[in-house]
């Protein structure tokens, strides 16, 4: 009998320790949605395993109800601390009515990862591209915001611009490339619209760091109504293809996943700040707007971090505003969730979110339909 006491009191102590630890572990991904990642360096990784950590609490929290322990009153006042978190990832949205008949725009947004020039076989990249000009010809959106855009002049089939102009019906356009000697190759970001744009615009980055991430904006007329649309492409991590071995098929080399995650982790803990002080003056820049905002594109941020917070806090997030479910946006190797977004002011209403079905990219294009109260 004592011996059985005394493992059940040691089986409690190393639950009370598990669980003490899970809790501050949750704590953290609270924290780092309001915490600048340049403060504390290694908060954001919270907030990347915020799900995995929540699900352990909640497990956790049931185990000591069943034991009837006061135990499951802490761990269920930290977890009620987090409040309606849990919704910014698993979302419970519907559809919003345009009952007053207001001027509607579809926006679409999509990363095309150059539309796969960069693919061993330039046959097969051909054929990805012209898959990806047919889904967006499909969309027959307003107007097309592009992250990782790519052109060449001499290459008939990487000639895109003016192509991808024709394809959808957008005779105005707005674009910020990287131009390269090499064949006349540019990289970059742009905004197709059907609609009139009256003004154009950049939000620069390079006081920050030198990159190849843009924003760019334009003010767009459509009817009697004037919007203004941010096309945003924050600080990629920049995953090189061996990075990626990780989360492959190939037989493991324990020295080798060492390294790669050491590597990885250093990609990770780099990015973060960079991409927090890129979404700081973006959102400066939209709180100066004259127009109803809607700000889209490639956060490479997840919903538990102090970038989306930075757009959350004050535009409306169109997918928890009108879907159900996590939404997985990245079709890469690397398990990211959700890091595309179609953020819009709160004076306006959101309809019909939809992810691409087919991966044609290490990203799926992402719709919605937006429209004055």
């Amino acid at each position: 009998m004592g011996n059985k006491l005394k493992r059940i009191f040691r089986f409690r102590n190393i639950l009370s320790a598990i669980t003490i630890v899970a809790l501050l572990a949750l704590i953290c991904s609270y924290l780092s949605i309001y915490i600048h990642p340049e403060s504390v360096s290694f908060l954001p990784l919270f907030g990347l395993s915020y799900w995995i950590i929540f699900i352990g609490n909640i497990l956790l929290l049931i185990l000591w109800f069943v034991l009837r322990s006061k135990m499951k009153w802490i761990a269920l006042s930290v977890i009620m601390i987090g409040g309606i978190l849990p919704l910014r990832t698993f979302c419970f949205g519907w559809n919003e009515a345009n009952t007053n008949n207001q001027t509607e725009l579809k926006i679409v947004s999509y990363n095309v990862h150059l539309f796969d020039a960069y693919n061993a076989s330039f046959e097969n990249g051909v054929e990805t591209k012209s898959k990806i000009f047919n889904f967006l010809e499909q969309q027959k959106g307003d107007v097309y915001c592009f992250q990782e855009f790519y052109h060449r002049n001499e290459l008939s089939q990487y000639n895109t611009k003016d192509p991808l102009k024709e394809i959808l019906g957008t005779e105005h356009i707005h674009t910020r490339f990287t131009n390269s000697d090499f064949k006349s190759q540019q990289y970059g970001v742009a905004i197709y619209s059907k609609h009139k744009i009256v003004r154009k615009g950049e939000i620069s980055f390079s006081n920050i760091d030198k990159t190849y991430n843009y924003c760019i904006y334009v003010d767009i007329v459509k009817k009697a109504d004037t919007f203004r649309v941010y096309n945003v492409h924050l600080q990629s991590i920049q995953f090189q293809k061996d990075d990626y071995a990780l989360f492959g098929d190939e037989g493991s080399d324990a020295g080798k996943d060492q390294s790669h995650a050491k590597k990885l982790l250093k990609k990770l803990l780099s990015a973060y700040p960079i991409r927090a002080e890129q979404a700081e003056k973006v959102m400066e820049h939209v709180l100066t707007s004259p127009h109803p905002v809607i700000v889209c594109g490639d956060f490479n941020d997840t919903p538990m971090s102090y970038t989306y917070n930075q757009f959350g806090g004050a535009l409306v997030d169109s997918y928890r505003n009108t879907s159900i479910g996590v939404g997985s946006t990245y079709a890469g190797k690397v398990p990211a969730g959700r890091i595309d977004y179609i953020f819009h002011d709160q004076s306006m209403g959101s309809r019909n979110f939809d992810i691409q079905e087919e991966k044609l990219s290490d990203h799926y294009g992402i719709s919605c339909t937006v429209f004055k109260h």
